[in-house]
């Protein structure tokens, strides 16, 4: 995707160059947690359990897990320990709304709280989710994007990137509105407090920068302190790109995880690099066994490994979380990843869990609890939360929608799924199935999409008079698409491993088909922007679209 003639991440560069809820009742069958731990084999023959609707869960129900922890895409993952519960936070970039936070007792089963970021202030990178003085605080950066928030609270034009706070006193909320820090120099902020109880961020290429004691605005100049550890020349990584410092302080060390390397790219590129200091003033000393984590070669299981939080378990074991990408399944995103490490006698991380190719031992003392989350919907309630989020929308994006009579009504914006702001499910399974049924209102344009970003998607749309097929984010025009099958259809969607195929039916049952797409290539090293591929409806055109029956099924 590209913002007017500069990609993404050109923009990125430019900035820095230059300066709960499910949805579902508590009472429906969806919402209950359908724990099945029996395993199930993929084509590769690996297993995992299944969960909520199929979809697969990394318990495996014996005292072991397989990676991933939580499936789909969960960029950046952000890890906080608070008391006998852990919570979760990950980029979310243009959905909305964003921040969402999960929450888990084992590290391995995860269930959703909501989300922390309903005002849209851009594409929203990694974020650092903390605790002081009983108040929670989630840091991130955004990358000003036109149309979403181009206006600073004093009505002067914003800078392309900046790094902004909300903060709760509770996890559940209610969260503040975005403050913005006056930090536009840097991403990937990581919180820590000093020796002399001070705090700050510390953030990409090795640089920190003051905050107020009360955690919310700048306060004093940004300073370099860590210079990153040198790679042999001989790697194939996608860059130096020394990002995502996470901060612990361990006896009497303040330790520095942080990523290198790039996060797209080859496979081997992403790294986890550990660094050292007996003050928060430096000087930084690095682990001489860096990098403790690192995709070694493009046969493993998970490529781009990397951007690691470290967390104590229950009974105080130490635990990595990562992202990385599944082998031939970059469509999926970054998906969360759990590797147990260990300290050596010299006080420094070492990862045990080799290449994640194999069920791992779950956290000591660990109490499963439920995991994942329905993504099916009746439309009984507000589904757009944690379950439905909006690509790229404009401010006033809750006015689009709303639930009347088992209906989500979708008001139409824009004259194709390029410019609708459609609604997306993060979906996490290789093979899985989506039904939903539609209704036209007016001259309105709705669909069952694949949807990567304004560029990048495919499936079907139909109006009163035409079916609208779409591929590589256009219409296509060969073969002729043919006459819409009427304003109320049923659409689906079949994804078996990266090949996806688009229905019709009038009743339900019988089923025409639209058109088939391979979609590998639907993925950030070929479009950009870190996302991911994910079931879509949307409204264009002019009038609305009543979506019915939402379906989700793992197969």
């Amino acid at each position: 995707m590209r913002t007017s003639e500069t990609t993404r991440r050109d923009a990125l560069l430019l900035a820095l160059a230059g300066a709960a809820g499910t949805g579902i009742p508590s009472g429906s069958a969806l919402a209950q947690p359908v724990c099945d731990t029996s395993s199930k084999a993929g084509k590769s023959g690996v297993r995992w359990s299944q969960g909520i609707e199929g979809q697969r869960r990394g318990d495996l129900g014996n005292g072991t897990y397989r990676n991933p922890v939580l499936a789909g895409d969960q960029p950046d993952p952000s890890v906080l320990r608070d008391g006998e519960f852990y919570y979760k936070v990950s980029s979310s970039f243009e959905y909305y709304p964003g921040l969402i936070v999960w929450k888990s007792t084992d590290l391995v089963n995860w269930t959703v709280v909501g989300p922390a970021l309903r005002q849209p202030v851009g594409s929203v990178y990694a974020p650092d989710l903390v605790k002081h003085d009983g108040r929670y605080f989630i840091y991130f950066p955004a990358l000003n994007l036109p149309g979403m928030m181009n206006l600073s609270s004093q009505g002067k034009p914003r800078p392309m990137l900046s790094i902004f706070v909300v903060h709760a006193q509770a996890i559940e909320g209610p969260w503040s509105d975005p403050i913005e820090m006056r930090i536009f120099d840097g991403i990937d902020p990581g919180h820590a407090v000093g020796e002399d109880g001070k705090r700050y961020l510390f953030i990409n290429d090795g640089r920190r920068v003051p905050i107020s004691d009360d955690g919310l605005k700048r306060a004093g100049p940004t300073k370099k302190v860590y210079d990153g550890w040198r790679y042999p020349a001989d790697w194939v990584v996608e860059g130096f790109e020394l990002e995502g410092p996470k901060m612990l302080h361990r006896d009497g060390w303040f330790y520095m995880f942080v990523a290198q390397g790039g996060t797209g790219g080859p496979p081997t590129g992403h790294m986890v690099v550990v660094a050292r200091s007996r003050s928060i003033n430096g000087p930084w000393e690095n682990c001489p066994h860096n990098p403790i984590v690192r995709t070694q070669h493009k046969s493993e299981p998970w490529w781009s490994r990397g951007h690691a939080t470290p967390v104590q378990g229950p009974r105080g074991d130490w635990w990595l979380v990562y992202h990385g990408y599944e082998n031939d399944f970059r469509t999926l995103g970054r998906q969360m990843l759990l590797e147990p490490f260990e300290w050596t006698k010299d006080g420094w991380p070492r990862a045990t869990g080799g290449d994640l190719s194999k069920p791992l031992r779950k956290p000591r003392g660990a109490q499963a609890g439920p995991h994942g989350l329905a993504l099916s919907d009746d439309f009984e309630s507000d589904p757009v939360s944690a379950r439905l989020q909006f690509f790229s929308p404009t401010e006033d994006y809750a006015a689009r929608v709303k639930v009347n009579d088992g209906a989500l009504i979708l008001q139409a914006t824009g004259q194709s799924p390029a410019d609708s702001a459609p609604l997306v499910l993060n979906a996490g399974d290789r093979r899985y199935e989506v039904r939903i049924e539609l209704e036209l209102a007016d001259k309105a344009v709705g669909g069952l999409l694949l949807y990567y970003n304004k560029k990048f998607f495919c499936g079907v749309g139909l109006d009163e008079k035409r079916l609208h097929p779409y591929k590589m984010g256009s219409e296509t025009l060969y073969p002729p698409a043919g006459a819409s099958p009427g304003r109320r259809v049923h659409l689906k969607l079949i994804n078996d491993e990266n090949v996806a195929s688009f229905f019709y039916s009038l009743d339900g049952s019988q089923w025409t088909l639209c058109r088939s797409y391979e979609v590998s290539g639907y993925n950030h090293n070929v479009a950009d922007g870190f996302l991911s591929l994910r079931p879509a409806v949307f409204a264009a055109g002019s009038g609305s679209v009543a979506y019915r029956s939402l379906r989700y099924r793992a197969l």
